[in-house]
């Protein structure tokens, strides 16, 4: 990867000299790297406000409200799941991340998730089904309001940034749809 990124910018310094444009190609470089510190502090503050909201909601004893409310369908997509498991609170803090568009502030609710389904793993070192079904589900995630995008559009001077919310939906939905069902149909395929 370092190589093409390399390749890229080099090729963009020849472009730039060649189009006597350095001085303009310079500028521009260095107003990119300011943009792209200004939205990587945005982005870390979304991730710490989630990750702090999260433990205000697992110490109030919420978590295990939510967890209860998820239960019946998270109960029906993993099976294998013993009820009370610690996996099922991961899973439904990662899968209410997603939901909020908080994909960033996830991450490290679906690594907690991911080792909590590894106690209940019989050949550590391999994936369980449970484990494949929660990653298709992490990655496809369905989005109710991505409030990351939001805010980057609105940081970024959008107009509307809400307009983005509808087609989300349902883009991510279809894609979570159609992710749960290749992964049962490769099961019941080679099973």
């Amino acid at each position: 990867m370092n190589s093409i990124w390399m390749l890229l910018i080099s090729i963009s310094v020849a472009f730039a000299v060649i189009g006597n444009r350095l001085d303009e190609f310079t500028k521009a470089f260095f107003d990119a790297t300011k943009s792209a510190v200004e939205i990587s502090l945005f982005l870390l503050g979304i991730v710490s406000l989630w990750l702090g909201i999260t433990k205000i909601i697992e110490e109030a004893g919420l978590i295990n409200h939510l967890a209860n409310f998820f239960r019946p369908l998270i109960s029906r997509l993993f099976k294998n799941i013993p009820a009370g498991h610690p996996s099922i609170t991961s899973m439904t803090l990662n899968i209410l991340a997603n939901l909020f568009g908080l994909g960033n502030a996830a991450t490290p609710l679906g690594i907690k998730a991911m080792n909590d389904l590894q106690t209940l793993n019989k050949e550590p070192g391999t994936i369980t089904f449970e484990m494949m079904l929660f990653i298709v589900i992490n990655t496809s995630s369905i989005q109710l309001i991505p409030f990351t995008v939001i805010g980057l559009l609105a940081e970024l001077g959008s107009k509307n940034p809400t307009a983005i919310v509808v087609p989300t939906i349902l883009a991510t939905i279809a894609s979570t749809t159609c992710a749960i069902a290749i992964l049962f149909g490769f099961r019941k395929a080679f099973k």
